[in-house]
C-alpha cells in the first residue's frame, strides 16, 4: 500500500539491541521496558503519536505480537 510505513520485524529487533546485549538473530519475548523503549523509538522514527488500548499491550509478549500491533496502529495513524 502506498504511503504505508514499512516497519518490519529486522527493524525492531535492531531497535531492542540498542537496549540490550542479547543477539539479535533470536526469536525472543519483551518485557515492559523493552516494549515501552519499541513505543518510544517507534513513534520517534514515523514521528507520530501511537494510542495503544490496554487489551492491546497485554497482548505483546513477543516481537513478532509487537510487529502486528505496531504495524496497525501505524495503518490507522496514516489513515
Amino acid at each position: 500500500m502506498a504511503g504505508q510505513p514499512d516497519l518490519a520485524r529486522v527493524d525492531l529487533v535492531a531497535m531492542l539491541a540498542q537496549l540490550t546485549d542479547r543477539p539479535t538473530e533470536q526469536p525472543e519475548r519483551i518485557g515492559s521496558m523493552e516494549l515501552a523503549w519499541l513505543v518510544h523509538l517507534v513513534e520517534q522514527r514515523y514521528d507520530r503519536r501511537l494510542d495503544f488500548t490496554d487489551d492491546q499491550l497485554a497482548g505483546i509478549r513477543t516481537i513478532d505480537d509487537a510487529l502486528v500491533v505496531f504495524q496497525t496502529a501505524l495503518a490507522v495513524a496514516n489513515g
